[in-house]
């Protein structure tokens, strides 16, 4: 295996891992997970709610337990879509690769305990794809515009960062161009640094001060100036537990749900210049205060609470990517791939293989790139100078 294979491996092991681990903390406060499971959660556990069948008929979902929730689910599509195409992705293979699939692709969804599709599981902000770009034909590089602001989008850029490994802008800008189709503002933002993030993780040799530096370097508006404060507030604080009232209160004046997770404020999730999600710069926060350690971002996360899930996804997958599958810890992988029926290895190496597909079709047109400038520039190359004005 080499190091392409073993990070991306990491990256996607440590996302679904956080994923099904920070799901079961989902919405909650970190004083009611801590009154719930009698101290800090150390792991795989049980949902918050043992009544999950019943508890919130809207959404009975069965997290907990090693089960991954959508942002699993919708970053094994994207995983799909790019081994379909080999090729780097626009806004119309959201619409045209992605929905389909979200649609029509029978996948066993562990909080169903069944098999069905996607589009049954994924949030409201997620169903948006399937409403805009598949019945109302919007143009998929401005479907976004007009869904709530929130990390729907970023949630399964993993793939891009993979995809474009050791370039972090390359990520920034290709996952910016496929989350127009489903977020704006500063949704779409943090979908195009976190990608970024990933692709910085995956460079041989780098440390998380690199990838926080590479992020610091593309991020825009509110997200730049959260991640900021959040990694200020972060600095010298000694491990995950103490960092989380920090980072909550670093985060607050860029979060526009407001103190009450499951309650929206009346102004949440709209457009802004100057605000952020909350998700991004908090697991930023965490790889931070952890040094990069894949169990310690998970765990900060799952005991933060609010959007738990999409947190520890997200830290997981940098964390992942620094420090490969290795990093994982093996139990929580073998846990989560039982319970959720994944293979947790495969995603890895098949992006893997397209990265390398990527990369070898870009070397190419960079080749003929540099041929046509060399003759652009030819100082007695044919059409040049005064004979060409003649």
């Amino acid at each position: 295996m080499n190091l392409l294979q073993d990070k991306a491996i990491g990256a996607l092991a440590a996302a679904a891992v956080g994923d099904a681990i920070g799901g079961a903390t989902e919405g909650r406060s970190a004083e009611e997970i801590v009154a719930r499971y009698g101290g800090f959660v150390e792991g795989i556990t049980e949902y918050f709610m043992p009544d999950w069948r019943t508890a919130k008929p809207m959404s009975p979902y069965f997290k907990g337990d090693g089960h991954v929730t959508d942002d699993t689910l919708m970053t094994n599509l994207l995983i799909d879509v790019y081994d379909e195409r080999q090729r780097h992705l626009d806004a119309f293979d959201i619409a045209d690769g992605l929905v389909p699939r979200m649609m029509n692709q029978l996948t066993w969804i562990p909080e169903l305990e069944r098999e069905t599709v996607p589009l049954l599981r994924v949030f409201l902000a997620e169903k948006w794809l399937v409403t805009r770009l598949h019945y109302g034909h919007i143009d998929p590089r401005e479907g976004g515009v007009g869904n709530v602001v929130n990390c729907g989008a970023a949630m399964y850029m993993a793939p891009v960062g993979i995809a474009n490994a050791g370039d972090p802008a390359g990520a920034y800008a290709e996952a910016s161009e496929l989350a127009g189709a489903h977020q704006s503002s500063y949704g779409r933002e943090a979908a195009a640094v976190f990608a970024a993030a990933i692709a910085a993780a995956m460079t041989p040799g780098i440390d998380v001060d690199g990838v926080l530096q590479a992020v610091l370097g593309l991020a825009r508006d509110g997200t730049a100036a959260a991640i900021r404060a959040v990694l200020e507030a972060a600095a010298g604080v000694p491990d995950w537990q103490r960092a989380i009232p920090v980072l909550r209160a670093a985060i607050t004046p860029f979060d526009t749900v407001g103190p009450e997770y499951r309650t929206p404020v009346m102004d949440a999730r709209r457009p802004s210049r100057v605000r952020a999600i909350e998700e991004l710069p908090v697991a930023l926060g965490f790889l931070a205060v952890t040094g990069g350690d894949v169990r310690g971002c998970i765990l900060g996360a799952t005991n933060y609470g609010r959007d738990s899930d999409s947190i520890a996804t997200m830290g997981g997958a940098i964390a992942g990517a620094l420090g490969g599958e290795s990093s994982v810890p093996a139990e929580w992988v073998e846990t989560v791939a039982r319970e959720s029926r994944l293979d947790l290895r495969a995603g890895g190496l098949r992006m893997a293989a397209v990265a390398q597909a990527i990369r070898t079709a870009d070397a190419a047109a960079f080749a003929r790139r540099e041929h046509a400038f060399a003759a652009l520039t030819a100082a007695d190359g044919p059409g040049n100078g005064e004979a060409a004005l003649s």
